[in-house]
C-alpha cells in the first residue's frame, strides 16, 4: 500500500458552521490547507496554505485532530493523513484565484453535496460531539 498523502487543514468552526473551500479542480469542499511539501512541518505548511488560499495570516495554530481516510478524487486506495489545526486569523478570509468557492457550512448542508470528503464528514461528527 502506498504512503498516505500528508495534508494539513485549518478548522474555523463558528456557530456550528465550518469554513470550507473548493479548489478550481475539485468537486468536494475541504478545509483551507493542503499538502505538506518535503521539508515542511505541519504548521509551516498550514501557514503557507492559509495565506495562499485565503489571503490571511494564521496566528498561534493549535493541533485539534488527525484523520486518515480515503482521499477524494485521487483514485481507489489512496489515503489522506489530514492534520487539523485551529487558530485565529488576521483579516477576513477571501478566496484566492485557486479557490472556486468559499463558504460556511453546517453538517447538514455539507451532507447535501454530491461529493463529500470522508475526513470532513468525520470532522463534522466530532465537532458536533464537542471536540
Amino acid at each position: 500500500m502506498n504512503s498516505p498523502i500528508k495534508a494539513v487543514g485549518l478548522v474555523r468552526y463558528v456557530d456550528q458552521r465550518l469554513l470550507l473551500v473548493r479548489s478550481q479542480d475539485q468537486e468536494a469542499f475541504y478545509l483551507p490547507g493542503g499538502t505538506i511539501e518535503p521539508g515542511e512541518t505541519e504548521q509551516h505548511a498550514l501557514h503557507r496554505e492559509v495565506a495562499e488560499e485565503l489571503g490571511v495570516v494564521l496566528r498561534e495554530p493549535e493541533f485539534l485532530a488527525r484523520y486518515r481516510t480515503d482521499a477524494v478524487g485521487r483514485g481507489d486506495g489512496v489515503q489522506v493523513d489530514l492534520a487539523c489545526y485551529t487558530g485565529a486569523v488576521d483579516g477576513e478570509p477571501v478566496a484566492s484565484a485557486e479557490i472556486a468557492e468559499l463558504g460556511w457550512f453546517t453538517r447538514a448542508e455539507y451532507a447535501e453535496h454530491r461529493v463529500t470528503a470522508p475526513a470532513i464528514v468525520e470532522l463534522f461528527a466530532d465537532l458536533d460531539s464537542g471536540l
